[in-house]
């Protein structure tokens, strides 16, 4: 089941500003951070040193400069993943899938290279891989996708044949042609399957929730007329 959303309902379930989700995403482990403080730390630096060298008497400006700097480190997650929501809202058109999980595989994702040196002496390269689940996802009309995200121990849940719902993407007005797909949603087991969470998961339920609604609206409607 494919259902076309307004623009107001795709804006509203993709935001512009980065939920708190999305934050949590891009805010990244303690390395990550320590890179964004030291950026801050070197630049506030070098703001004072070139205000101290020059003597700018641009004041204000240096300041309010230097206030982004110092706070680089807190506002730069936000920023991250402000833009990627920004490419999604791109599309101009947008729909409600709903399908079944037709098939479901691991497989060892190469994620990053490093180089070091053993006892001996000698380069060695090590692989960075981490387990991903891909998903096949279908309706009655055919139309397949395939979604893969990092494993995680709750998707040991999934199983064939389970309700997957998702938001498509495309620049048609038909949907003919997807272009790119949100993180996936399982009702019966409260659990998204996602790299990044691009939603906004309180009011995607609800969309959901009454989509779910009509859908056992429609054959009550049908009987009632039938019987009439």
């Amino acid at each position: 089941m494919l259902v076309p959303l307004t623009r107001q309902k795709f804006e509203q379930l993709v935001p512009l500003i980065a939920t708190g989700l999305q934050y949590k995403y891009y805010w990244g482990n303690f390395s990550n951070f320590l890179q964004r403080l030291l950026i801050s730390v070197v630049t506030v630096v070098v703001i004072l040193l070139v205000k101290a060298l020059f003597r700018l008497e641009f004041g204000s400006i240096v300041f309010v400069l230097g206030v982004i700097s110092a706070f680089f480190w807190l506002w730069y997650p936000v920023f991250q993943a402000s833009m990627r929501n920004s490419q999604c809202r791109r599309y101009k058109y947008s729909g409600f899938f709903r399908g079944r999980v037709l098939d479901w595989w691991i497989t060892d994702q190469l994620i990053g290279k490093q180089e070091t040196v053993n006892s001996k002496g000698e380069l060695v390269i090590v692989e960075n891989r981490e387990k991903q689940i891909n998903l096949e996802i279908g309706d009655d009309t055919g139309f397949t996708i395939e979604f893969m995200a990092p494993l995680r121990p709750a998707h040991k849940a999934i199983a064939r044949g389970q309700i997957a719902e998702m938001v498509l993407m495309s620049n048609r007005a038909d949907l003919s042609s997807i272009e790119e797909f949100s993180d996936i949603y399982f009702p019966s087991r409260n659990l998204w399957v996602s790299d990044y969470p691009y939603l906004r998961r309180d009011f995607f339920n609800e969309v959901g929730r009454r989509l779910r609604e009509d859908q056992q609206e429609r054959p009550r409607r049908r009987r009632r007329r039938v019987e009439e």
